[in-house]
């Protein structure tokens, strides 16, 4: 038994951005003839799907569900054994609730959600998978309800903010077209900001095997620019942090402590330029306190 580092990446990033709107269990064991990630989810409220940030992920995860997302197109033995493993839960789950003298309906059933870089239209066909539009994008094939069962065919998907996070499960091009997306988000947006944590610390925990596959190389060649963007990001924010310090322990030395007039001081210091940063900090232990606060006050 073998863990894929792609089924580890995507564990972490599916319960990364799910784990804010309920519980979230990772399988934690690939084999390794599986390239996948599974992930069960089960919402802790009612999920608003309408203007929700995670979009499309959003409503696949509005009701319990299981996820698993392939690095490669599958064929009809993986559809097959999907299916098998649903129906058992849903034998599970009946026998349950005839034990306590209820009855489930359809709608009470957990959907299994296979989301897989591209599907075949004679596999989509074979399962009788058809597109609900008057509800769903394009990309996301029902087989009948009774099944309880959906394909989400990347490839597919419109390019479009809410598709971004299940795009970024992709391949290829579309996986460094959703990556480049992430990007250009604004560096408040938090889901940005998460992600590009998880790919970070993804990235580090690779960084020195040395039995990748390929799959692993290429989802590592994809995500390079988010990685190299959150190494930079992280690099800043260590900096800043050093300047923190750095005033914050001149002010301490200088004034006994750091209360909340001084404090504002020290926000507004790490806004400078470089070049005013420096001649702030060469002038600090010539002044009082009160020329330092009416100095910043006129400064600003």
């Amino acid at each position: 038994m073998t863990q894929k580092f792609y089924s580890l990446f995507v564990e972490h990033y599916l319960e990364g951005l799910l784990s804010p709107l309920g519980s979230v269990e990772v399988s934690g064991v690939i084999t390794d003839s599986e390239r996948r990630g599974i992930v069960l989810f089960f919402p802790k409220g009612t999920i608003q799907t309408g203007r929700h940030s995670l979009g499309l992920l959003a409503k696949v995860a509005q009701s319990d569900c299981s996820i698993e997302v392939y690095y490669e197109q599958i064929g009809e033995t993986e559809v097959r054994s999907c299916l098998h493993k649903l129906l058992s839960v849903f034998s599970t789950l009946n026998c349950r609730a005839s034990v306590e003298g209820k009855t489930l309906d359809d709608n009470d059933l957990p959907r299994f959600w296979i989301v897989v870089p591209s599907a075949s239209q004679d596999l989509l066909n074979s399962f009788g998978a058809q597109l609900e539009l008057e509800n769903w994008t394009t990309g996301i094939y029902f087989l009948p309800n009774v099944f309880r069962l959906a394909i989400v065919a990347i490839n597919q998907l419109p390019v479009t903010p809410e598709t971004l996070w299940l795009r970024l499960l992709g391949r290829g091009a579309i996986q460094k077209q959703a990556v480049s997306e992430l990007i250009a988000l604004p560096s408040s947006n938090r889901l940005r900001q998460n992600v590009l944590d998880i790919v970070y610390r993804w990235r580090i925990s690779v960084m020195t095997q040395t039995d990748l596959t390929l799959y692993d190389q290429e989802l590592i060649m994809n995500l390079t620019e988010a990685y190299q963007e959150a190494r930079a990001q992280a690099v800043q924010e260590g900096v800043e942090q050093g300047q923190r310090q750095i005033v914050e322990n001149l002010l301490r030395f200088r004034f006994g402590s750091v209360d909340e007039e001084l404090a504002r001081v020290v926000d507004n210091l790490l806004q400078l330029a470089p070049d005013d940063f420096a001649r702030f900090l060469l002038e600090l232990s010539s002044l009082s306190r009160g020329e330092l606060l009416a100095r910043f006050d006129s400064h600003e």
